[in-house]
């Protein structure tokens, strides 16, 4: 199953940075938002220091669990969780190429909403 493309296509003007607590972790986590290439879609990276950045897409078959948040990737492994609430902004803002850089296994909540 392929991804259907718009012929119009939005990402970010330039790189945002934001730190937050994961809500279930209670870890500390920073993310990198940065824009991306016509026809990327929205990426995760994990990004620990040491370590090979581990991809995650934003797809249906990346989602790994979904009890207490959506969790991209390995429950047992290699994952991001709680992604539901930037996937919301993200398709608020109509941002259809993206990428996100974040250090933890958990987007931070901020203030609870999108």
């Amino acid at each position: 199953m392929g991804i259907i493309l718009q012929d119009h296509q939005t990402t970010l003007g330039s790189r945002v940075s934001l730190k937050g607590i994961g809500v279930h972790s209670g870890a500390p986590v920073t993310v990198h938002f940065l824009p991306a290439d016509a026809d990327t879609g929205i990426v995760f990276y994990l990004v620990r220091p040491g370590e090979e950045p581990r991809q995650f897409r934003a797809l249906v078959s990346e989602i790994g669990a979904t009890d207490l948040c959506t969790m991209l990737g390995d429950p047992t492994g290699q994952h991001i969780a709680t992604v539901e609430h930037l996937m919301a902004t993200v398709f608020g803002l109509g941002l259809d190429n993206l990428v996100v850089e974040i250090d933890g296994n958990e987007v931070p909540i901020l203030d609870g909403s999108a």
